[in-house]
């Protein structure tokens, strides 16, 4: 059943940004669990790439590529319909498996809004110049997101890990450009 998909290289700009939970309904319909609680990238790609889960059994080896006729929100994740998807058995053959977009194809950000990825790997500073680390990684905590700095040691020893709200209050420039952050933080925080 599998077989209709096109195979297809990964883009070079490609992005995670959910997984296939499994199908939904009788007529192929995907569910997916996307990794963004705003899904925008799943709705603006007509092109998603799919890659077979890292754990369990394999339905496919490689990359394919799904056409997408229309994806939705529904009960806190996205259904999708995709061409060559024809049957609950074909899309539950595909539960576990990774999805990705292109990143040239999410919408723009608006002014002062970001996308994780792009922060993944900035440097960060306080306004003195401190090197407070690198982004390693971004936590939702409910009301704010939180940046996780990683910093190598001293000496070789064990990194640093640094935690700081991504707020106005205490983020004062993000230079995407520039691969930089500026923050109001103290490296003893």
């Amino acid at each position: 059943m599998l077989q209709a998909l096109d195979p297809a290289p990964l883009p070079d700009d490609a992005v995670e940004v959910a997984r296939v939970a499994g199908g939904w309904g009788v007529k192929g319909w995907l569910k997916l669990q996307p990794h963004s609680a705003q899904p925008e990238a799943l709705f603006s790609s007509k092109r998603w790439y799919l890659q077979a889960s890292e754990r369990g059994p394999k339905a496919f080896d490689g990359t394919l590529l799904l056409k997408v006729r229309e994806a939705r929100e529904h009960s806190g994740g996205v259904v999708a319909q995709v061409q060559d998807i024809a049957d609950k058995d074909a899309a539950d053959a595909l539960k576990g498996a990774r999805v990705f977009v292109s990143r040239s194809s999410f919408p723009t950000a608006q002014a002062d809004e970001y996308y994780w990825v792009d922060l993944i790997g900035l440097d960060v500073v306080n306004r003195e110049g401190v090197a407070l680390g690198q982004v390693r990684e971004l936590l939702s905590t409910g009301p704010q997101t939180v940046l996780v700095l990683e910093q190598p040691g001293a000496e070789g020893g064990k990194p640093v890990e640094r935690m700081v709200p991504f707020v106005a209050a205490y983020v004062d420039k993000v230079d995407l450009p520039g691969r930089c952050i500026t923050v109001d933080w103290q490296p003893d925080y």
